[in-house]
């Protein structure tokens, strides 16, 4: 595997998951507890492991989908946070307000859709750089 590749695990991984601690179990902690549908005991490993495949997925089909050397990494990332950003949104929240019970889908939606598109715009171009300077590093080794 190529360095870009970790690199861009990293860059879902490490923002991703203080991220999301801190505005579903601090920041908003009392906004979610008010909607009465998460769990008392939140099991974080599991959260954690979905965070991890993502992150899997996503630095694999960055790449393939937007070739750093095909485009500016600037628009890359903003096509990528686009559209990835709104399967992300359409996986995460569309059914959990469609199938779960809460005091108000309208307040999970509003929270969960502010969360997806911050998440987003933060990794995206983190995802974009790392694969630009893993791709930029290995044509410097390949030219000396």
């Amino acid at each position: 595997m190529r360095k870009s590749f970790w690199l861009a695990v990293l860059a879902y991984l490490v923002p991703t998951f203080p991220l999301g601690y801190f505005w579903h179990l601090v920041i908003f902690a009392d906004r979610y507890h008010r909607l009465q549908m998460y769990r008392d005991d939140v099991i974080i490993p599991l959260g954690l492991a979905s965070m991890v495949i993502q992150a899997l997925v996503f630095a694999w089909a960055y790449p393939r989908l937007f070739p750093p050397t095909g485009m500016p990494w600037q628009r890359g990332a903003i096509a990528f946070g686009c559209i990835f950003g709104a399967m992300a949104w359409s996986f995460a929240v569309l059914p959990v307000a469609a199938k779960y019970r809460m005091s108000s889908v309208q307040d999970f939606i509003v929270l969960e859709t502010c969360f997806t598109a911050l998440q987003f715009a933060v990794v995206a171009p983190l995802i974009a750089l790392a694969h630009r300077l893993g791709e930029h590093e290995a044509s410097s080794t390949v030219s000396t």
